[in-house]
């Protein structure tokens, strides 16, 4: 008893899946994290980027074929931003999130006024302060991520359909039933799958290691054919 209830813990863990993740996102790059999921199965999320002025972050979340689910440009730094879609078919997904620096031109005319010493101090300095603009600061970026049951809101189907407690646990533990006969469904079908790929493989093999020896063999009789040949005609051998 206490290992089935051990195993289906651990099919819990599999099908309710919550991922938290953070790191720092540097100027003037693109980060994207990919994951693939099962097709009819509601995702949510939860971002937050930390400030930095005169920086921009853009968040987008988009499938293989370049279809994008959710956007959001100028993300508000040190708000909470929330995204949600449902995959329609089994694909792998990715968010991403760019950082965009502006370039900003300083102006040298109030150095005219100095002697050029002074001026091509300004200058230098000048051209810091433009090199360092443009460089920026990483930023903090903090990501969760919720699919399948973890992200449906079950007190909202509940209020929506009136539902007592007690309704809306069996309705959770309904979906998470069917989700737990879907992955069996899914982990039996890569299985087969994976099942008629070493077959087919192991027949080529096969296939290809009697070729190989056929044609080793049909060589090596040419061979002795010719050298016999060739012998013969020197009269190296009757």
């Amino acid at each position: 008893m206490f290992n089935k209830l051990s195993a289906f813990c651990l099919l819990l863990l599999f099908v309710v899946q919550a991922q938290c993740i953070m790191w720092y996102l540097e100027p003037n790059t693109r980060k994207c994290i990919r994951e693939e999921i099962q097709g009819k199965v509601p995702v949510t999320g939860e971002y937050k980027v930390s400030e930095v002025p005169g920086q921009k972050v853009n968040f987008v979340t988009q499938d293989s074929k370049g279809h994008i689910l959710a956007q959001k440009e100028d993300v508000q730094h040190d708000k909470v931003s929330k995204f949600t879609f449902v995959t329609e078919t089994y694909d792998t997904f990715e968010i991403c999130f760019s950082s965009h620096v502006p370039q900003r031109m300083y102006s040298d005319s109030f150095s005219t006024n100095f002697i050029f010493e002074k001026y091509i101090f300004l200058n230098k300095l000048n051209l810091w302060f433009l090199l360092s603009d443009q460089r920026g600061m990483r930023q903090e970026v903090s990501l969760t991520v919720k699919k399948g049951i973890e992200a449906k809101s079950y007190e909202g189907i509940g209020e929506a359909a009136k539902l007592k407690p007690i309704e809306v646990e069996l309705k959770k533990l309904e979906d998470l039933s069917e989700a737990i006969v879907q992955d069996f469904a899914r982990m039996r079908k890569n299985e087969e799958e994976m099942r008629d790929t070493n077959e087919a493989t192991n027949s080529r093999v096969l296939f290809f290691s009697i070729f190989s020896m056929i044609c080793l063999l049909g060589l090596a009789t040419w061979q002795v054919f010719y050298l016999r040949r060739f012998f013969r005609a020197k009269k190296l051998i009757e």
